[in-house]
Parts: structure tokens; C-alpha cells; sequence
């Protein structure tokens, strides 16, 4: 079993506290924790994350007992450090004292060849050392869908940018794109997920689509599950035909996930913990959809 938090808010400094409140884990203590956004562009939520929800994050994190906190991360199409510039990442760094590393400003040999058993890259790729080499990882991500052909940007899809940018075009021309973001996964474990489920795009994405209010954080260990929960809460809002077809556990990107054995493999593998009545009743829709 995995828990999953999920939390019923449009505050995002209570969802990310209440996050880390009902999970009652505290995996960054005396770490150095390497912390992944999602900042492909500096589009509002939820193109990219919100700096409330970074900002509450590292405070967090802090008060957890980090040793330090790095910010790595590469924006695509957009440029990274003009990105981070408008994102307000570097002032914000200044106000609470962390690290940032731009990944498309590192060195080649910053990174490490990977090649993932029974593979669909055609040799592997390099993936960015720091997060090869870190002690803890703590990712944020955005509940969205994605138009280009991974159909749901979550989790596995937020693992992307720690390969190096070269790489994209061939995971952006392949007919097996969503399998190939689950097998970038398999390279590396982050210890937490938050989805910061305030804003949503219901289609279109990752830069544009149609915002629908969800006004939901989930939170886990697990990237199968919060991926999972995740495609639920977008179909409950109503979403693309890619999105919505078929059985939630047979969507490539999980479906590929599971057969790496990343995670759970069943929605009954799940263990919901919620902060209010109405994140309760938000959950037996999940479940329904999950079950479908």
C-alpha cells in the first residue's frame, strides 16, 4: 500500500503544509535535497509551477531540517535562465537562501549514460548527474494535459527535463513518447511528489489550454499512484479523448511505469488520506474513476 494525500484547497501554502502534515514522513532531514520543478516555460499555472507553491515548498523543507536545497531544473522551448529570471527564481533564492542550477548551462561529463533494460530510446541517454547523485529529491509538478503527444503531463512526464535537451527530439518524434517518459523513471526515484492541482489544463498544454479550477493538491511517494489520481481528477473535470479512453492502469505512460515495476500496479495498492469532508467526497469520485 501508498499512501496518497489528497487535499481539498485553492490556498497553496495549506495544501502544500496539510501535504506534508498527512503524509507524517520527514525524508529530508540533515539532506541535501535537490528540488524539481516544473518551469519548462514562465507561462502562469498551471504552464508552470507557481512560485507560491516553491516558495512554501523550500520554507518547508527547512523547517524539516534540510541541510541544503538546491533548485535544478531545465526549461524547453523556453530559455532556462530567462525562465528562471521571470519565475522570480533568483530573487527568491536570495530571500531564502538555496541553490540553482541551470541543467542546460552544465557540462556534458554533469551527466551520466543511461540506458534502461528493453528500452524504447534508441541508446539510452544522458541524464543529469545531480539528481543521479542526490541524497533526496522532492518534485512539484502541475495537473495538466499535454498536446504533443504525452497526453497527461504529471509526474512521470516532470522527469523529462533531467535528460539532457539533445535527446528531445527524438522522444518528441517517436510514436512511443509516453512509454519513453515512463523509462526515464526508471533511472531514479524522487522520496516526494506534489501536484499542485490548484489550476488545471483540461486540454491542450503544457504551455496553453482551457484552465478549469480543481482546486486540489495530491501529494505521495508513489509516481504511479499520484499519476494515477492525477488522470482521475482530470477526467472528473472532463478532458481530452486521449485522456479519458480506456482504463486509468492502461494509459501508456503508467501502463510502462508498471511494467518497470516503478510503483503500484493497482488502485487498491492505494491508501487515501484526506483533510476534509469535502476532500472525501472528491476521493469517492477519484475511486470511481479509477475503477472504470
Amino acid at each position: 500500500m501508498t499512501k496518497i494525500a489528497v487535499i481539498s484547497t485553492r490556498d497553496r501554502v495549506y495544501g502544500v503544509n496539510k501535504s506534508l502534515e498527512l503524509l507524517g514522513i520527514n525524508l529530508v532531514k540533515g539532506k541535501n535535497v535537490i528540488l524539481k520543478p516544473n518551469f519548462n516555460t514562465a507561462d502562469p499555472p498551471p504552464a508552470s509551477s507557481s512560485m507560491e507553491t516553491v516558495r512554501q515548498l523550500i520554507i518547508k523543507l527547512k523547517e524539516m531540517g534540510a541541510k541544503t536545497i538546491t533548485v535544478a531544473e531545465r526549461s524547453g522551448p523556453a530559455n532556462t535562465a530567462k525562465t528562471f529570471k521571470k519565475k522570480g527564481l533568483y530573487s527568491l533564492a536570495e530571500e531564502l537562501d538555496f541553490g540553482i542550477v541551470d541543467l542546460t548551462t552544465v557540462s556534458k561529463e554533469e551527466y551520466i549514460f543511461k540506458k534502461p533494460e528493453d528500452s524504447h530510446w534508441k541508446d539510452g541517454f544522458l541524464f543529469a548527474k545531480i539528481y543521479d547523485d542526490a541524497e533526496c529529491i522532492i518534485e512539484t509538478c502541475c495537473l495538466k494535459t499535454h498536446m504533443y503527444g504525452g497526453h497527461f503531463t504529471l509526474s512521470l512526464k516532470n522527469a523529462v527535463a533531467l535528460v539532457r535537451k539533445e535527446y528531445m527530439s527524438e522522444l518528441h518524434s517517436s510514436k512511443n513518447q509516453r512509454e519513453m517518459i515512463a523509462e526515464i523513471n526508471a533511472v531514479y526515484k524522487p522520496d516526494l511528489v506534489v501536484i499542485d492541482g490548484v489550476i488545471s489544463f483540461i486540454d491542450g498544454g503544457p504551455m496553453e489550454g482551457t484552465r478549469k479550477e480543481a482546486n486540489v493538491f495530491v501529494a505521495g511517494t508513489d509516481k504511479i499512484a499520484i499519476d494515477a489520481v492525477g488522470v482521475a481528477v482530470l477526467r472528473i473535470l472532463g478532458t481530452t479523448p486521449e485522456v479519458t479512453n480506456g482504463s486509468i492502469f492502461d494509459q501508456a505512460q503508467i501502463k510502462r511505469a508498471i511494467e518497470l515495476g516503478l510503483g503500484i500496479s493497482s488502485p487498491k495498492e492505494i491508501e487515501f488520506i484526506t483533510d476534509s469532508e469535502e476532500a472525501e467526497k472528491l476521493v469517492l469520485q477519484i475511486k470511481e474513476k479509477l475503477a472504470e
